[in-house]
């Protein structure tokens, strides 16, 4: 399958940069980087919905109601 994208400029030069050091194509890498995406979605996904919002919500529970440290603070 054979389909074009459209990238802003600079997310276009990282992918041939690392592509050149890879010595791959900037298509076989930005091709390599989209399937990995999905991929990730998909795990994603069935650990959503494996878990359930339930799950979630308890685990939320569990969260101490506190401020957080100086570090941390925006």
């Amino acid at each position: 399958m054979t389909i074009t994208l459209t990238l802003p400029d600079d997310p276009y030069q990282r992918v041939v940069q690392i592509a050149g050091r890879y010595d791959v194509s900037a298509e076989r890498m930005a091709a390599a980087a989209l399937a990995e995406r999905v991929a990730q979605w998909g795990r994603f996904e069935a650990l959503a919905k494996a878990a359930g919002r339930e799950s979630f919500l308890a685990a939320l529970d569990k969260v101490p109601d506190m401020d957080p440290s100086p570090e941390d603070r925006l």
